[in-house]
């Protein structure tokens, strides 16, 4: 059953999100199934379609397949607020891969932007990317987290965005008292909230490894400024002490 149709599974905040802006549209025409696709193994070599990835593919479709949603973002650039839509479009592509590591994988539309990246979904659930390099880059333990984790953006684009540069993952080391929301974190991402911080920690969308922890970091109110200013504060304190060691 499609998405729309049973929200069940996603926390009231996810829900909510599709139940304000999600929609779904229909291929204009049908749809060859997985199993009737080619594919090559490891090696280069042609072969039956593997179960696991005709299941994945197939149950994406089914469950996601032509779901359309967005996300409000907000961000800080030179002290000014942006704020911006962007479009999450749930299309299957064309695209079958095998992973080197395990399984199998498969291209979809994902955000409707200029990307460096392709959006991907593995036989074992998780969400990722390829950002050029041909390696399947885990964002998302599952879909219905990734759609979690666009949830609590949009929650928090009415608030802060805290510009900290290369150094966020440190910032976000010093915020304590925040609740984990495990419906939207996973090996890669991390999302923690309180009523006037929220955090999330990932890792950066390259291959380059390891791959770069990062954190994006909002306040609200004076609450949230005031918290967030005093890791400011132990974020500088501490880099100082280790320089003068």
């Amino acid at each position: 059953m499609h998405i729309l149709d049973d929200l069940a599974g996603l926390s009231a905040r996810a829900a909510s999100l599709l139940e304000r802006t999600g929609r779904r549209t229909h291929p204009p025409e049908p749809r060859l199934s997985t199993e009737f696709l080619g594919i090559r193994d490891r090696s280069g070599r042609p072969i039956p379609t593997p179960m696991p990835l005709v299941t994945a593919r197939e149950g994406f479709a089914q469950r996601w397949g032509g779901l359309r949603y967005q996300v409000r973002r907000s961000c800080t650039i030179g002290g000014e607020r942006r704020d911006s839509i962007r479009d999450w479009l749930y299309d299957l592509g064309q695209g079958m891969w095998s992973d080197p590591a395990r399984g199998w994988y498969f291209d979809w539309s994902g955000e409707r932007v200029s990307s460096p990246v392709r959006y991907l979904v593995h036989s074992s659930g998780s969400v990722g990317v390829d950002d050029g390099s041909g390696a399947f880059l885990e964002i998302a333990p599952s879909v219905p987290a990734l759609v979690e984790s666009h949830a609590l953006t949009d929650m928090v684009a009415t608030w802060d965005r805290v510009a900290v540069g290369k150094e966020s993952h440190l910032l976000a080391r010093q915020l304590d008292g925040l609740a984990d929301v495990p419906e939207a974190s996973g090996r890669t991402v991390r999302w923690r909230v309180s009523e006037s911080v929220a955090v999330m920690e990932f890792q950066d969308w390259s291959n380059q490894a390891p791959r770069r922890r990062r954190a994006f970091v909002w306040s609200r109110g004076e609450t949230g400024r005031r918290r967030v200013s005093e890791a400011v504060v132990r974020v500088v304190a501490g880099s100082g002490a280790r320089c003068s060691g």
